[in-house]
């Protein structure tokens, strides 16, 4: 019997069967996109950015430097939670992206039919603000990080999920999360 080293098996949430979501969260330029792909690749689960269920109206507000509010959130986070769903319906784990800054909103995720577990990537916000300057064509500008820094609210120690502080490289961070996902 061939056996399968444990660092190729993909990590299996302790508490359900069943698809899973991981939610990569954080403000933006924190590194989630990056993240949540090569996740999604190495666990072989279903990859969706978050940014792509805005309606042209928040972006338009975003690009225009306003915050979103919770008004402008609702319809988008129950967009993502509705995308969740179906793939979990249709037997597929998922990865998505999403800024799931309040715990409101991540309620609203993880509201989505299978478990779900967040992802908080928080590297140094001198990193983040460096990374947001250097964006190009992206409708998030660098003068909201402050609002969304402002309005995050830390996961509790009742939610599914960790953070991840680190500004180290991209496969290092991957190894952690991976690490880390073994516990959900």
């Amino acid at each position: 019997m061939t056996q399968i080293p444990a660092s190729e098996l993909s990590p299996l949430p302790k508490r359900s069967r069943g698809p899973r979501h991981v939610v990569v969260m954080g403000v933006s330029g924190g590194g989630k996109t990056t993240l949540a792909m090569m996740l999604a690749g190495k666990l072989g689960y279903v990859f969706a950015e978050g940014d792509e269920f805005h309606s042209q109206a928040n972006r338009d507000k975003m690009h225009s430097g306003t915050p979103l509010n919770d008004d402008d959130r609702a319809p988008w986070l129950q967009s993502i939670q509705d995308w969740m769903t179906a793939e979990a319906r249709a037997g597929r784990s998922t990865v998505v992206t999403c800024s799931a800054l309040k715990r409101r909103y991540r309620d609203v995720l993880r509201g989505a039919e299978g478990s779900t577990v967040f992802v908080h990537m928080a590297p140094p916000v001198d990193l983040t603000a460096e990374r947001l300057a250097s964006r190009k064509g992206h409708y998030m500008p660098a003068s909201l990080l402050d609002s969304q820094v402002a309005t995050l609210e830390e996961l509790g120690d009742d939610e599914a999920g960790f953070k991840i502080t680190s500004g180290g490289t991209p496969p290092e961070i991957l190894a952690e999360v991976l690490g880390q996902l073994k516990d959900y």
